[in-house]
């Protein structure tokens, strides 16, 4: 009975709801190169692994004029295609796959802070003793900075730490727990 009353008072109103529409004219594309180390000792970490990090990344914004003062900027979610060139100890390759959940600082319009956070599936083609499943999990999370070169053109620059291990899923389970600097490029 209650929700027969809440449709029939809220009825009248549905004639002026405007339905939303997936709204991709403020995303944008970016690429991210840089260095990654893991850190022994760090957790449960036992292998010094150092990567060359590639990183395509698709940025679509989802709320936008959030806040006020210092604080006001805009959500979004970055998807991101990463290549992790292992160059030590062994000279190999990681891919995968990152969804991550991002707040931007916009009340300085040239220099945007933001952070990010999230994680996804990373296949390890890779030798690393302790590691002991090719298909892992990530998370991550960090802090960027964006500076505006042209009204299309960003220049980007993050520090992260990234975790990489099976879930226990088969052992042994010894984890990556890495810190990266990237920089990039936003088109």
């Amino acid at each position: 009975m209650l929700l027969f009353f809440l449709v029939l008072c809220t009825f009248p109103h549905t004639d002026s709801a405007e339905a939303a529409v997936f709204d991709t004219s403020q995303d944008s594309w970016g690429v991210l190169g840089g260095y990654g180390q893991s850190i022994p000792g760090w957790g449960d970490t036992t292998q010094r692994v150092e990567t060359i990090d590639l990183v395509l990344r698709y940025n679509h914004r989802i709320f936008d004029n959030l806040g006020s003062g210092w604080y006001r900027g805009y959500h979004s979610i970055l998807l991101e295609l990463p290549v992790h060139f292992v160059v030590s100890p062994d000279v190999s390759s990681m891919v995968g796959m990152n969804f991550l959940a991002c707040y931007t600082f916009t009340a300085n319009q040239d220099i945007r802070p933001y952070l990010f956070g999230g994680g996804g599936p990373v296949y390890s083609f890779a030798d690393v003793p302790g590691m002991g499943s090719e298909l892992n999990g990530n998370y991550q999370f960090g802090l960027g900075l964006s500076y505006g070169i042209n009204p299309d053109h960003d220049f980007l620059f993050e520090l992260r730490y990234h975790h990489i291990s099976n879930g226990g899923s088969e052992e042994p389970n010894e984890p990556l727990n890495s810190v990266k600097a990237l920089f990039g490029l936003t088109f």
